[in-house]
């Protein structure tokens, strides 16, 4: 009531609705939107994928969320002295999202712009009421797409556990099938489970719906906590029968009945499905519940009195942090605009079409093509594979390696991610140093040992950037938004030696092997890997 009245008593028309405090409010949200627009670039471009085609309304809902809690906080028509802490977390945003644009990371500058917005939550209302409002400020985390290291992590991971649950349900419903890496053989036909498959395009909007779920649920703090966390299990689940369903009708119908149900399955049912599912979980909970509360009860679905929250924003107060907040955020867009972006630098290197066929001893046939479908998902852009043998027979050492002009736009993909998802099992990974010498010193490598069924290969792979070799994918990101703020440098890549260990053979045997095509190779990667 005491909204209504402070909103009625205030002056009507334009000039009298935009109050000074509003006004740079306003300001302070222009020169954001200035400052931030490479981040909001890259949320508006990952938006229109599949994964995070949810991304428009997660703003929407935590705007919700923001009104539904204001509800609960009064009108302060006292002076506010602590609002200066929130200035200090939106300046901690603004150097955060410039860094972001001088390294030419949009994500950075996309996770600042939701700092700053909690900053000017603080700086309005102060840190004592501000903090209160944490949790629609957190769900816009859930717009955020994830780096593309942790995507392709997760993504594989959940790729290998709906592969394996699918076929655990084909077999339950007496379905011959076998499962090799994320390929799933019915013997007729083969299905691979791609990363479309693997259940992130329904596992973000369902985390976010979870989020809302729980902040809306009046049940105990532990009943939330299963809610929030249980959006995980059920998508997988789902994705797994969806997999088992699509096995089915194969098996009995064939493939040419699988793309309506692909396209039926893909969208809304699969997410209507998970969200029900949750429903019900809800409902099983309040079963235990002391108070015996009914679902409808027990979710807070009151969407009265928002429009008369969202006039609040007329009694901002235009404070010095609002005022300074806004006169730096200008400032720095600005900025930004006068400077011209910093342009890369061209890199001159040799293509691989020029690698040489001999190294050594060591002799490669013709270059070995990707499957378009492997080549979408790499990225590189320029990439060679070959198998090496020696005079006299022998096994081979396959010799593969990426590079990337802008690692900015996807980036080198660990074959810790690829491999499991061809079907390989890592037995053994360890960082070494280089058993042999090599052009700019010594460096670590990854040494792995990979297996499928009774087939076994020893593999070194490692990060070749700028000059610099090294085992740890941290490193060379380290060294990579280095070379970016002082060279404007985004280049570097991946070099992976791989050789099968014979039934019959020694784990120190196939490692001579490949320690003799690594000391031929080192030599000849710079002129493809220019330091």
């Amino acid at each position: 009531m005491a909204v209504s009245e402070d909103l009625r008593r205030a002056p009507r028309g334009l000039t009298s609705w935009l109050t000074p405090g509003l006004a740079w409010l306003l300001l302070a949200c222009i020169g954001a939107g200035l400052f931030f627009w490479p981040g909001i670039a890259a949320l508006l471009a990952a938006w229109q994928t599949p994964e995070y085609s949810h991304g428009p309304l997660i703003p929407v809902l935590s705007a919700f969320l923001m009104l539904r809690h204001l509800k609960r906080v009064p009108v302060h028509h006292g002076p506010v002295d602590d609002r200066y802490p929130g200035l200090a977390v939106a300046l901690v945003a603004m150097l955060a999202a410039a860094f972001g644009r001088i390294v030419g990371i949009d994500d950075i500058v996309a996770y600042g712009l939701i700092l700053w917005t909690g900053g000017v939550v603080l700086i309005s209302f102060g840190w004592s009421r501000g903090w209160q409002f944490w949790p629609a400020i957190l769900h816009l985390v859930y717009m955020l797409p994830l780096p593309g290291a942790l995507y392709y992590g997760v993504s594989t991971k959940l790729q290998i556990i709906s592969s394996e649950m699918g076929v655990d349900f084909l077999r339950l419903l007496s379905v011959p099938v076998f499962l090799d890496g994320n390929i799933i053989d019915l013997g007729v036909y083969k299905l691979h489970v791609a990363e479309a498959c693997s259940g992130l395009r329904y596992l973000f909007p369902i985390l976010s719906f979870s989020y809302i779920f729980a902040a809306l649920y009046r049940g105990p703090v532990w009943h939330k906590a299963v809610l929030l966390i249980s959006a995980v299990p059920i998508t997988v689940v789902m994705n797994s029968v969806r997999i088992a369903i699509a096995g089915v009708i194969v098996d009995r119908y064939g493939l040419a009945h699988l793309e309506g149900f692909s396209h039926f399955f893909e969208g809304w049912v699969i997410f209507v499905t998970c969200v029900l599912i949750l429903f019900g979980l809800a409902r099983l909970m309040l079963v235990f519940h002391p108070q015996k509360m009914g679902l409808v009860d027990a979710l807070d679905l009151d969407t009265s009195g928002l429009g008369a929250q969202l006039g609040r924003l007329r009694l901002v107060r235009a404070s010095r942090a609002l005022i300074l907040a806004a006169c730096v955020m200008l400032a720095g867009a600005v900025a930004f605009l006068a400077v011209p972006e910093r342009q890369g630098v061209a890199i001159e290197r040799d293509p691989f079409t020029l690698f040489p066929r001999r190294l050594g001893e060591w002799t490669s046939g013709p270059p070995q093509y990707l499957d378009a479908e492997i080549e979408a998902v790499l990225k590189a852009d320029d990439y060679h594979s070959a198998f090496f043998t020696r005079p006299g027979g022998g096994a081979y050492v396959e010799l593969f390696a990426a590079w990337y002009e802008d690692q900015m736009d996807g980036g080198t993909h660990s074959p810790e991610v690829c491999l499991p998802g061809a079907g390989w099992e890592i037995a053994a990974l360890e960082q070494i140093d280089s058993p042999v010498p090599a052009p700019g010193g010594p460096f670590t490598l990854n040494r792995a040992v990979i297996q499928k069924g009774l087939d076994r290969m020893l593999v070194y792979y490692w990060f070749d950037q700028q000059g610099s070799r090294t085992a740890s994918a941290f490193t060379a990101k380290l060294t990579l938004t280095r070379g970016k703020v002082m060279e404007g440098r985004n280049d570097g890549g991946l070099v992976r030696l791989i050789t099968p260990i014979g039934p019959e053979e020694s784990d120190a045997a196939a490692e001579a092997r490949l320690v003799s095509m690594l000391r031929e190779t080192l030599p000849a990667l710079p002129r493809f890997f220019p330091e």
